[in-house]
């Protein structure tokens, strides 16, 4: 019984730190988290909203589910005002991904996954950048992921297209007021600059990332696209928390936009072997 649960703590010791450089704080990897495994996060986000005068603020808590090496759900909740001048509840988003293609060898992997989100959000159309992630509108998402892992960098590109479910769009209004559909698209590039080489399970990770960001509408055309830039550090602690900082901003964009810039700070616990089932 002590062997097996030494090498499980071996295993997951293993998993969770061999691609710690492609987790990357704004976009989902085509990799699972853990089998059986529950991950609690609390994502802030920060930054000065065109829709008020002060600082716009938005928190959003997430649970995390693996619950095979194939799929991964999640489901997370939003509050902030940064869409009024009060702070309230936004928003609501379920997610699920399955990896349907791993190939793996030592210290390199390529991994390929789809996904799909369904987003439910309380704040009115105001703008034409379509942003389901973050709770902006109301609608679904669905998309691949790609990621290729050279020993301590990562690479990952993620295409989807999303589609906006609201009142104003249901009126059939012509012509419409808002885009509704946007092509949506990230590559992310992730390094493991500590340890140099891995020692004991309590070893700190440091990651640094770059991730480029961008939508362009399918339906409105004169305001099209947007590209962002959003480089990042974490700090991985045991192998199973995770803090991350990010600092977004607008490379270029013919949208007005509700936000320019942003300071993203979230912290994530991962508890192995939560849903495996005792003996």
């Amino acid at each position: 019984m002590i062997m097996r649960f030494c090498f499980f703590i071996f295993i997951s010791f293993i998993v969770t730190t061999a691609a710690a450089q492609e987790l990357y704080p704004y976009a989902e990897p085509a990799s699972n988290m853990p089998s059986k495994s529950i991950s609690a996060k609390l994502g802030t986000m920060f930054g000065n909203s065109v829709h008020n005068d002060g600082l716009g603020q938005r928190y959003v808590p997430e649970v995390m589910l693996g619950l095979n090496k194939k799929w991964m759900v999640h489901g997370s909740l939003g509050f902030g005002n940064m869409h009024e001048n009060y702070f309230y509840y936004e928003f609501a988003k379920v997610y699920a991904k399955y990896r349907f293609l791993s190939i793996d060898e030592i210290h390199k992997h390529f991994r390929m996954a789809a996904f799909t989100s369904a987003t439910y959000s309380r704040n009115k159309l105001h703008h034409n950048e379509i942003n389901l992630t973050n709770g902006d509108q109301s609608g679904i998402q669905a998309g691949i992921i790609a990621t290729q892992l050279w020993h301590k960098f990562a690479i990952s590109g993620t295409a989807s297209i999303s589609e906006v479910l609201d009142e104003v769009r249901s009126s059939k209004q012509d012509p419409q007021p808002y885009a509704f559909e946007s092509f949506n698209y990230t590559l992310s590039a992730g390094y493991l600059v500590f340890p140099r080489s891995y020692i004991d399970y309590d070893q700190i990770n440091l990651n640094i990332y770059a991730e480029l960001i961008g939508g362009r509408n399918l339906n409105w055309p004169s305001e099209k696209y947007y590209v962002d830039l959003a480089p990042a550090i974490q700090l991985i602690f045991n192998s199973t928390s995770k803090l991350n900082l990010g600092y977004r901003f607008q490379l270029s964009s013919d949208i007005s936009r509700m936000m320019k810039k942003s300071i993203m700070i979230s912290y994530e616990r991962i508890f192995l072997n939560a849903l495996r089932k005792k003996k």
